[in-house]
């Protein structure tokens, strides 16, 4: 017989971690503690209290606990949208419980919006169903893994996106942000003529003029000896001199992917249908459109969101310049699985548009209070390496426009540089996302993914951190050559664990991905347990016209995922299986699993049901050897 105390003390523990104040067996409102005093589940009129009451905002919350998870609810219908209401189901069932008090609850006091929670089960398997109840009538919602969306900070965006189905404003965001990038594409490409790789560039260019003190767009006139183009770039370069971009030879690097605002003819004459210079046009848009969003969202890597855009607007998808850019929730969960901390040395040998490197300076930032430690930390410990010089061009705009014009960032090829002189710059944490695809044969087989993250793991300091973003193929070994180095890095390097990815966390690449965590310079030991976690259900879903976006699902999703990875706390093998791994293995949860559910009464009799039914089936059609026993 399962334990009730257990399944309270679970759901308890869940409340503290979502810092939901609750009051057990009662409440702490005397208004409502009075209306429980006559709210007995048998209707007798005598008192009668759930487990949990809490107030979160202006909602209540009530929780009613079972140990079973056969108790979890009863309904009154084949389609189980409604719960029943008689006094057996509201006694001995968790959710029509809860609901019951609920109903108590609004008839009896001023407030009037609550969300009543049935629970079931334990810490390792249980089910947890949100149900909405007003004077209207109640919602039955998603089932929830915790409590994360009912905390004051989150509550009430949960009932707008759930509850009442309104479009969340980060959607919004996003849709505005991809109409503003489909109208600059099309100007960029019918008035400028411009290449996919060329778009950003111009763009970077114009964010970076627009940052200088002296530079005016109504100077922006279209004359033919000093161009709009030669005034922008002059704009430009004093201002990279200004923020110390440093050393010159890096400043020359970036400039010189600028020169195409210069040397483009169709870009500094003034058009008919403009009556300006494209150029000018571009500044008057980015001005108006993009330069807000870029500083309202600090965390946002805005122009690494546009080049993406332009990808997809161009028909592309980034794969064609060998550009797989990193989702912004990505590089956030990178530095909570890397327990990122303010004293961290962070490298990134393949940045891109510096998502990860900006991700990582917001999260350091906000764990420091001083302007001198947070000069520190952008002057001293965000380190990048981008083989492409568009792209470091691009990140290093990025940088800049978040007053870090010493990133140390450097256009170099990561695969060319020595082991021993990375390892002397001591990076205590490796983020990456390597190029994908680039082995496609004996003469490419060392720009495999794989060999990128023996590379890294190899080049950070003693018992760094490393966590890396990789097709699934890689922890498989797509090859011998594959396999050789994974054996290499278990030698060397721990494997702490793989988490399988939503299938469309690149959405519109077709890249099955997963995240690896390694801790570098420590073998790895022949007993270790690495965990293996399905994580593709989280929270994302892509909509359509708009593409991946987050649900109010994420944070619940997100805080389930770290509890397991952190805290070690119990999850079901189909979401978490800890275990010993050898080279030879796939380092994937699909590998690992197993399935550990214990059937239910009810799954049982139908599996026999079917059998018997299959057994009847076949006797009456003559074939009733195939149930006799051979002698």
């Amino acid at each position: 017989m399962a334990n009730e105390k257990k399944t309270d003390f679970f759901i308890g523990k869940l409340l503290e971690q979502a810092k939901i104040k609750f009051t057990p067996n009662g409440s702490d409102i005397k208004e409502i503690q009075d209306a429980l005093k006559t709210a007995s589940k048998k209707g007798t009129g005598k008192i009668g209290f759930p487990e949990f009451t809490a107030k979160s905002k202006d909602f209540i919350i009530v929780i009613e606990d079972k140990a079973d998870t056969d108790k979890q609810a009863n309904y009154s219908d084949e389609e189980k949208t409604k719960l029943a209401t008689d006094t057996k189901s509201i006694t001995d069932y968790a959710e029509n419980g809860a609901l019951h008090y609920a109903k108590e609850i609004i008839k009896k006091t001023a407030f009037k919006k609550v969300f009543a929670f049935g629970c079931s089960g334990d810490e390792k398997h249980h089910i947890i169903r949100p149900i909405f109840v007003d004077e209207k009538g109640y919602k039955l919602l998603k089932p929830a893994e915790n409590f994360e969306n009912f905390s004051e900070n989150n509550i009430e965006q949960y009932y707008k996106e759930q509850v009442l189905g309104e479009t969340p404003p980060e959607i919004l965001e996003v849709q505005d942000l991809q109409k503003k990038a489909s109208e600059l594409h099309e100007a960029l490409r019918n008035y400028g003529q411009l290449g996919d790789k060329e778009k950003p560039l111009v763009v970077s260019a114009i964010l970076l003029a627009l940052q200088d003190d002296d530079f005016k767009i109504e100077n922006l006139t279209g004359h033919q000896r000093s161009t709009d183009g030669i005034k922008i770039f002059n704009s430009v370069e004093n201002y990279m001199k200004e923020v110390d971009v440093s050393p010159e030879v890096k400043r020359n690097v970036v400039l010189n992917q600028f020169n195409i605002i210069k040397d483009r003819p169709i870009l500094n004459k003034i058009h008919k249908q403009l009556a300006k210079t494209p150029l000018r046009y571009f500044t008057e848009f980015i001005k108006n459109n993009i330069l807000a969003s870029i500083k309202a969202n600090h965390k946002e890597d805005v122009l690494g969101n546009f080049y993406g855009e332009f990808m997809r607007y161009s028909g592309g998808d980034g794969q064609t310049l060998g550009v797989v850019l990193t989702p912004h929730h990505i590089t956030e969960l990178f530095c909570d699985l890397a327990d990122l901390q303010p004293t961290d040395k962070v490298f990134d040998p393949c940045c891109g548009t510096a998502g990860f490197l900006i991700s990582a300076m917001h999260r350091m930032e906000n764990m420091v209070e001083t302007e001198a430690e947070k000069k520190h930390i952008k002057s001293n410990q965000l380190h990048g390496i981008e083989v492409r010089e568009d792209m470091f061009a691009i990140a290093t705009t990025n940088m800049i426009l978040r007053d870090d014009g010493k990133s140390n960032l450097i256009p170099a090829d990561f695969l060319a540089k020595t082991v021993k002189e990375l390892r002397e710059k001591k990076f205590s944490v490796g983020f990456m996302n390597p190029p994908y695809s680039q082995a496609k044969g004996k003469d490419t087989a060392h720009l495999s993914e794989i060999h990128f993250t023996k590379h890294l793991l190899d080049s950070l300091d003693d018992g760094a951190k490393c966590v890396v973003i990789v097709p699934q193929s890689t922890m498989v070994g797509k090859s011998k050559e594959d396999k050789k180095v994974k054996k290499q890095i278990l030698q060397k390097h721990t494997l702490e664990g793989v988490i399988t990815l939503n299938k469309n966390t690149f959405y519109g690449v077709g890249t099955n991905p997963c995240i690896a965590v390694f801790t570098a310079h420590k073998p790895h030991p022949e007993n270790k347990y690495c965990k293996f976690i399905n994580f593709e259900d989280d929270g994302f879903e892509v909509r359509k016209h708009v593409g991946l976006i987050e649900t109010e699902r994420a944070k619940e999703r997100k805080a389930h995922l770290l509890n397991v990875w952190k805290n070690d706390a119990p999850a079901e093998s189909k979401f978490m299986v800890k275990t010993t791994i050898t080279p030879e293995d796939e380092w994937l949860h699909s590998f690992y699993y197993f399935n550990d559910e214990i059937p239910s009464e009810e799954d049982f009799e139908k599996t026999i049901g079917d059998y018997l039914s299959f057994e009847f089936n076949m006797i009456m059609q003559g074939r009733e050897y195939l149930f006799e026993n051979e002698e």
